[in-house]
């Protein structure tokens, strides 16, 4: 295995008031290979849509199921983003993932009223991972 430099997701786009995975090791593809150990730096949520939301930082461990509704023993990140605003997550050492760990988020009615649906939440996951080659 070799430690690939390279980001870990395009963006990827989360409609409406929803619970989903975008990252799991051992089964997403980045621009050099499926991903193994992965390394998180950080996430970037952006909030493209026509009013607030809050979304939730999942990490589930391998062998935990993605639910209805994310698993508040694995939140990192809960943030009440209004239209147009972006937050960065960030860690001062990477996060590591191994086996089928996931990244999930979650998209939730802001606590500010509005219904969230038809509301779109970009992310990034931003870290290295080794390749099997």
């Amino acid at each position: 295995m070799a430690l690939q430099k390279t980001k870990l997701s395009d963006v990827i786009s989360v409609t409406g008031v929803t619970t989903v995975g975008i990252f799991t090791v051992g089964q997403s593809t980045t621009p050099v290979g499926v991903t193994s150990t992965s390394y998180v730096k950080g996430v970037v949520m952006h909030n493209i849509g026509i009013g607030s939301v809050v979304a939730s930082l999942y990490f589930y461990p391998t062998g935990e199921n993605v639910l209805a509704h994310g698993n508040t023993a694995f939140r990192m990140a809960r943030v009440d983003l209004a239209e147009s605003e972006t937050f960065f997550y960030e860690t001062n050492y990477p996060i590591t993932m191994t086996g089928s760990d996931q990244i999930v988020v979650d998209i939730l009615p802001s606590t500010n009223g509005g219904s969230g649906i038809g509301t779109v939440v970009n992310f990034q996951i931003l870290g290295d991972t080794d390749i099997e080659i």
